[in-house]
């Protein structure tokens, strides 16, 4: 969250001479490393892959050492994912090698990428919510024979879970009682006991606090300490520079270039990234102001949220920032009448709003974006133009016969409001990059009522940063259409660039309230860290 920012702010190196970016030959392949005379652990020679007429891959060469750390940056949609994929075994190569240890290997499936000792914490993680900590860290594991020593692998899952810094976590706990937080180091734990020589993250750190992400960090450098390589894919840039030896910048399927992050800055990984200039990343402050278009006095969430209030006008974006668990998530929750015990008093547009119920919510004029896109954010399975109609079915039926014109017209006139080519309609969601994903859950709430209020919880969770410039632009044009903006988010950065207002918890309770000239990230950090640190 906000420490690998702060952290790694006063010691970003200034930008590389553009010779230094470029650190592969050969028009882009990487040249084979070698580390004290080993060979790569895990490489790729001329990789290539196609889906139809897309090519998600074209011709990456590229090696990673031993005891390294190497960043995956680019946009969605630049490749990371199938290159991750190829190498899980989740898909095969068109044309080109993978080597392990520097000698050709065959990864067709993912069970032969974990016998080779290839191993992935995946962005939507996997666990089984109704088993224990314990039955989750081993399972699907190979390591565990038919006839095998209970008291052992619980041996060992706990020497894992210390590693991480979360001996806190019993191993007979259903992961449904834990946290998000929790639940990702739970993941990371399974990757670690099976002993991978590769371990690839992506998006590691999404949902973790401040202290997790700590813990997440010293458990690689340990990693890497043993001659284990890691593959980080982030978007969260400042992590790049915080733990990465060598980032990979890929776009448009084509790998681009291969460096140190130490002599690169921000704007110049940017650039990569979009081969372009980066330019502002986050719109001006709308001018214009309109009435207050909801007001909260003393919303409390027993034991989590005591006594919340703010007031949020037309044409502005509020921005709750706090540490996970802060309850910064669980207010935007309540608000949208998904938690049934919240109380206090709710106002939208002068009309007061009865808590504990969504129907209700949406009556008044609230939508909720959720920050989960694969859960609750949108139907993957179904297609674009279902996905953005698909609260507006009523609208466009008669005598419960839906009108199909209506619906496609519908469908192309609110993707082209938010920036989807309108000859996608027909894809699947699941089709999409996280970015247009995202766009398609707020194209469902616009247009539903004037002056509405949009809550959004992590809006841009995993979505590279041209996507989210665009998701900005896309938040900063509903405020010109009216809408009052309401969202929580662990980016601190995202927090400062967006917020007309920002309000800061600490365990629940309401710290400081700031406008968009007054904010930091000092501020901010201290707030949600230790309020005693918090400037007045």
């Amino acid at each position: 969250m906000a420490r690998p920012d702060m952290t790694v702010k006063a010691a970003l190196p200034a930008a590389a001479p553009a010779a230094r970016l470029q650190d592969t030959d050969n028009g882009g392949e990487a040249a084979p490393r070698e580390s004290g005379g080993m060979p790569s652990v895990v490489g790729v020679r001329h990789v290539s892959k196609s889906f139809g007429p897309i090519a998600a891959l074209r011709d990456i060469s590229l090696d990673i050492g031993p005891g390294e750390i190497r960043g995956i940056c680019g946009e969605n949609g630049a490749g990371k994912s199938t290159l991750v994929k190829i190498l899980t075994g989740v898909y095969r190569p068109d044309a080109g090698t993978i080597l392990i240890g520097g000698a050709p290997a065959s990864v067709a499936t993912p069970r032969q990428a974990q016998e080779l000792g290839i191993a992935i914490v995946a962005q939507e993680l996997s666990l089984c919510p109704d088993l224990s900590v314990e039955d989750n860290i081993w399972l699907g594991s190979l390591k565990v024979p038919f006839l095998h020593k209970r008291p052992e692998l619980r041996r060992h899952a706990a020497q894992i879970l210390a590693l991480l810094g979360a001996d806190h976590i019993k191993l007979a706990a259903p992961v449904a009682t834990l946290s998000m937080g929790e639940r990702q180091l739970v993941e990371i734990a399974r990757l670690l006991t099976r002993d991978a020589r590769v371990l690839i993250l992506d998006e590691p750190t999404a949902t973790l606090t401040d202290v997790e992400i700590e813990r997440i960090f010293a458990a690689l450098v340990a990693v890497k300490r043993e001659g284990r390589s890691v593959l980080y894919i982030t978007h969260r840039l400042a992590e790049v520079y915080a733990i990465c030896d060598q980032v990979s910048v890929l776009r448009n399927g084509e790998l681009v270039a291969t460096t140190s992050p130490k002599g690169l800055d921000r704007a110049a990984l940017i650039e990569l990234m979009l081969g372009r200039p980066s330019g502002d990343m986050y719109p001006e402050e709308g001018a214009a102001r309109g009435a207050p278009a909801l007001v909260v006095e003393e919303l409390s969430l027993p034991g989590i949220v005591h006594d919340f209030a703010m007031t949020v006008r037309r044409g502005e974006i509020l921005c709750i920032a706090g540490q996970v668990g802060s309850g910064a998530a669980e207010i935007i929750a309540a608000l949208a009448g998904l938690v049934h015990d919240a109380s206090g008093r709710v106002s939208v547009n002068d009309q007061p709003l009865k808590l504990g119920s969504p129907s209700r919510a949406a009556q008044r004029g609230i939508m909720f974006v959720s920050g989960d896109r694969a859960a609750e954010g949108v139907f993957r399975r179904l297609s674009v133009l279902h996905n953005l109609v698909a609260t507006r079915l009523r609208d466009h039926s008669v005598l419960g016969v839906l009108r199909g014109a209506a619906l496609r017209a519908a469908a192309g006139r609110l993707a082209q409001r938010i920036g989807i080519d309108r000859r996608r309609l027909r894809a699947r969601a699941e089709e999409l990059s996280g970015g247009n994903q995202q766009k398609l859950a707020f194209g469902r709430c616009i247009e539903r009522q004037a002056n509405g209020v949009l809550l959004m919880n992590e809006p841009t969770r995993g979505i590279d940063v041209g996507a989210r410039a665009e998701i900005y632009r896309l938040m900063r044009s509903f405020c010109a259409d009216g809408y009052a903006l309401v969202m929580s988010s662990s980016d601190l950065e995202e927090i400062v660039g967006v917020g007309d207002v920002v309000i800061t918890l600490y365990r629940g309770r309401q710290v400081g309230r700031y406008r968009r000239n007054e904010v930091t990230m000092h501020r901010i950090v201290a707030d949600i860290t230790h309020p005693s640190d918090a400037s007045p």
